[in-house]
């Protein structure tokens, strides 16, 4: 007869779980309670954010809570009534001591239940108040010196101050918050009614405006914080080029990230004054700024320290602008989506240059639709050690040899997205695709070569690896892949880490490939499954009993889904968090009332258009 294991002590246990993902260490503690306690150690919680509503159910787990010392909560569903005060009240008195990170995010939070809460958080680093607009109606917050002087005192050491969406938002109590934070790094203003071109104070230092926020009471409180804020967010705003080189200039202030995204008056002159007064930025984020051309990206070079560059969205961006971007040491992500004139041919050109170092570990071409399958190889080729994320979502002329190229070079990949790619079949999945000799690049001794479309014409004789070499995956998004069937769903898609899967409008597959989903990717979270026909009651009743950890499901439009699965699943996936079962016919709204009736802990469900006038919404999840 054999011993029983020893009982392990709990910080051993607990130093085992820092090796498991989030939904590894869920599972692992269900064992005993052991293992319970030992993932309820600090260390293990220092991202994990609990959301709570402001209702009488989360006051019993708002103790439990306290009891693990929790420190990130997100509330919702905040307003002047009763039971979101006595919430308040039981946050201040059960968490508060232990509080990192609050965010209050879209809610409708008071006043009162506000000084009631902040000042009894002595530990913040992390707070996030954007969208609280009832808040900063009256003007009258943090107005008296004894709650101001509270506030001060908690919010020493804070971090982070997210201020975005707020309409109300006025000079005047934008220096009441600031001037509590001594030791801020990190402020959003995205969306804010900022007066960027108009001088409320012609020239003063006097802004206690109760009406507007004004540039140059921002451009004040920069110059105080110069010394320790690191990181700005101007998202979504009027900003000009003069009010960003008013920024960028401001005397000792030293940025590491800077986010701009959708600031549409900005054109190239203040991407060259940011270039040139701020050249330690690690991030920039010029997403949706649609007047930036090929010498905004130029000037991006001097930015030796850059590790993250979003340029999605800047439809005028050409590949001239990318030919020196590999020069950057330290430029690990790139986001070119949506840029409709890049093909990728001079940014593989620059990363062949002597002085290039090719080090980067995400691409996203999401949307470039003249990216083709030699641009692909010439990456893949490039980057084989050091990719681990890629987006090819709606390249529409990639093919089975980019699968090819995908699978026998960038074996390291955790994410790898290739929705609407129609052009992709069974046999690229599994490996049936040829490929030239040509093709095969000298990466011994020298620099991998660029690749032609001329070099590429197949041999018809050659098989790669399939895609199952690709081992480390966690994400693959095959949307819209038309031509993708069983074959190859059921034969290719195993592997072990998967977290989410996306098959959305991929017709032809059936219940089989959903059971061999199943079986084979035991970490599956996420699987969306959304207008794929031809799924059925038993094959999600079959697959449901291997997908234990599934938290999020979506199969809209799958009208042979009945209520006879749906029981079957909340029975058997107790994770189960989110589901969307919108333009299901074979589902009614009386059955998602009886869903939601009896599985409480389904907080988020989207059942649009079932065919009767009841619209069940979106509700938040009560914990992260």
């Amino acid at each position: 007869m054999e011993k029983e294991a020893p009982n392990l002590p709990v910080e051993v246990i607990s130093y085992i779980l820092h090796f498991l993902s989030m939904s590894d260490r869920k599972e692992a503690s269900l064992v005993n309670r052991a293992w319970h306690a030992a993932s309820l150690d600090q260390s293990l919680q220092k991202n994990v954010f609990y959301r709570l509503q402001g209702t009488y159910d989360s006051l019993e787990f708002i103790r439990s809570l306290g009891r693990r010392q929790t420190s990130c909560v997100a509330l919702s569903n905040l307003d002047g009534s009763a039971a979101s005060k006595m919430v308040i009240q039981s946050i201040a008195f059960h968490l508060a001591p232990h509080l990192k990170n609050l965010l209050l995010r879209d809610s409708s939070i008071t006043e009162s239940s506000f000084v009631a809460l902040v000042p009894s958080c002595r530990n913040l680093w992390g707070l996030d108040i954007s969208s609280c607009n009832s808040l900063f109606v009256p003007s009258t917050l943090l107005s008296t010196e004894e709650i101001r002087a509270r506030t001060a005192e908690a919010l020493v050491d804070l971090r982070e101050l997210n201020l975005s969406n707020l309409r109300y938002l006025s000079d005047l109590t934008f220096n009441r918050l600031t001037e509590c934070t001594p030791k801020l790094q990190k402020l959003a203003l995205a969306a804010c009614p900022i007066a960027f071109e108009f001088d409320p104070y012609r020239g003063t230092n006097t802004c206690n405006s109760t009406v507007s926020l004004s540039l140059n009471n921002i451009l004040c409180f920069l110059d105080r914080q110069a010394a320790t804020l690191k990181c700005l967010n101007f998202s979504r705003t009027s900003i000009t080029n003069e009010a960003v080189q008013s920024v960028v200039k401001v005397a000792g202030l030293n940025l590491e990230g800077l986010v701009l995204q959708h600031c549409k008056d900005l054109t190239d002159d203040a991407v060259c004054a940011i270039c040139m007064c701020q050249p330690g930025l690690i991030t920039l984020d010029l997403t949706g700024c649609a007047e930036l051309t090929d010498r905004s990206v130029t000037a991006m070079v001097s930015l030796q320290y850059l590790e993250h560059l979003f340029l999605g969205k800047i439809r005028l961006l050409t590949d001239n602008g990318l030919k020196n971007l590999s020069t950057i040491p330290t430029l690990r992500t790139l986001d070119l989506s949506e840029c409709y004139q890049v093909s990728g041919r001079e940014l593989v050109k620059g990363l062949v240059f002597p002085q290039a170092t090719p080090n980067l570990v995400s691409l996203n071409f999401s949307c470039c639709t003249m990216v083709k399958d030699s641009c692909v190889f010439s990456m893949g080729a490039i980057l084989h050690e050091s990719l681990r994320e890629l987006d090819l979502t709606s390249c529409v002329y990639i093919t089975d040899f980019s699968i090819y190229v995908i699978t026998n070079y960038l074996k390291g990949l955790t994410a790898l997205r290739l929705g609407w790619c129609k052009g992709i079949t069974d046999s690229g999945l599994l490996g049936m695709n040829i490929a030239n000799d040509n093709c095969q690049l000298a990466m011994k001794d020298e620099k991998p070569q660029i690749i032609t479309e001329s070099d590429m014409e197949p041999s018809k004789e050659k098989e790669g690896a399939s895609l199952r070499a690709l081992t480390c995956l966690k994400e693959l998004c095959l949307t819209a892949c038309t031509k993708l069937t069983d074959t190859s769903i059921t034969r290719e898609i195993r592997f072990q880490e998967l977290k989410t899967l996306t098959l959305s409008m991929v017709r032809e597959i059936t219940d089989e490939s959903v059971v061999s989903i199943a079986a084979h990717c035991r970490s599956l979270e996420g699987l969306a499954l959304n207008h794929c026909g031809q799924l059925t009651d038993q094959g999600m009743i079959a697959a449901a009993s291997h997908m234990k950890r599934l938290t999020n499901l979506e199969i809209s439009c799958c009208d042979k889904i009945t209520n006879q699965a749906l029981e079957v699943l909340m029975q058997e996936c107790k994770w189960l968090r989110s589901l969307d079962v919108s333009m299901c016919n074979g589902l009614t709204i009386a059955d998602i009332e009886r869903l939601q009736l009896f599985h409480p802990r389904l907080t988020s469900i989207k059942a649009k258009y079932l065919g009767e006038r009841t619209y069940v919404s979106d509700s938040l999840n009560e914990t992260g």
